[in-house]
């Protein structure tokens, strides 16, 4: 029989994983971080973890510390022999770095893959990607979970009536048709040209939505420019209301300013990164069950297929 996984968490997503080991079934496991003066860290496991199986949960949003601690646990659990080290990343960082856009730039996505897999993780766990093609980057297997499964069902709660799905860019297009066919409702686009990275040129969407219910759904807001801007517009052309559901709530710079002051009805993300602050029209919906249940799945050999929607 084999044993019981451990679960071990980084400061930065320690609230998630008690909520996933204690759905799970398991102790937190006791890994200590010493700090120096200089900023500088160090974590050891003050436990044995000799031929177990590791889950080590952290996202790895800016700064790069919460990046460089996963990187570090996936090396200590390596040298103190651990058999399998899974490396659960509710949000993959520089997952928009995921090919070169303009010269002499890199493809941050691949480094931070790289890195993971030197480290000594055996698996990666992850959800919504930026782009699917970065399990690619990866030469162990990636268990990439989406949030379509969680959303869907808070939707249909929600009993709207000429309901329709848009995405607030092209590159949206699958999710949002995904989520269109699973609810049987009409699928727009938005169509954006940026000046630079979070600013928008020009806007238009492809599509009718007078009279609609609409739901924008994305796999991430940063500063809520393009979700804002796209609200907006929907609802000049004519939308009844207008909410988003996105999975990671980055929320950097002013967003929370634009999305309190915006056409949106609600914000609805998920809890893969920690939010510091409090913003009446965002709402969070917990992914611990999903990432406990899959968990479970990928210990005991078993199918986790049937978690997934798209």
């Amino acid at each position: 029989m084999q044993p019981e996984p451990k679960i071990f968490a980084g400061r930065h997503t320690m609230e998630l994983a008690s909520r996933i080991a204690a759905i799970y079934g398991v102790a937190m496991g006791n890994v200590k971080i010493t700090e120096f003066s200089d900023g500088e860290f160090c974590p050891s496991f003050e436990e044995t973890v000799r031929g177990n199986r590791v889950f080590l949960i952290q996202s790895t949003n800016p700064p790069a510390d919460n990046l460089l601690e996963l990187l570090m646990m996936c090396d200590a659990a390596k040298r103190a022999s651990a058999k399998h080290i899974t490396a659960v990343i509710p949000y993959f960082g520089l997952a928009r770095q995921d090919r070169k856009d303009k010269p002499r730039v890199p493809i941050g996505a691949k480094l931070a893959a790289k890195m993971l897999m030197a480290a000594g993780a055996t698996r990666i766990m992850t959800m919504d990607l930026h782009a699917d093609q970065i399990q690619g980057f990866f030469e162990v297997p990636v268990d990439h979970l989406f949030s379509s499964a969680l959303f869907i069902k808070d939707i249909e709660t929600l009993h709207l009536t000429d309901l329709c799905i848009a995405s607030p860019d092209m590159g949206g297009a699958k999710r949002a048709h995904a989520y269109g066919s699973k609810l049987q409702a009409e699928v727009v686009i938005c169509y954006k040209q940026r000046k630079e990275a979070n600013v928008i040129d020009k806007m238009t969407v492809i599509g009718d939505v007078e009279g609609k219910n609409v739901i924008l759904v994305d796999d991430m807001v940063d500063t809520g420019g393009t979700l804002c801007k796209a609200a907006e517009m929907l609802k000049e052309k004519g939308a009844k209301t207008v909410r988003a559901y996105c999975t990671h709530g980055v929320l950097s710079g002013p967003a929370h300013e634009r999305i309190a002051n915006s056409a949106l009805e609600e914000l609805v993300i998920a809890d893969t990164i920690p939010q510091t602050q409090e913003n009446p029209k965002i709402r969070v919906i917990s992914v611990a069950e999903m990432f406990a249940q899959v968990m479970t799945n990928v210990h005991h050999h078993e199918s986790i297929s049937g978690h997934f929607i798209m």
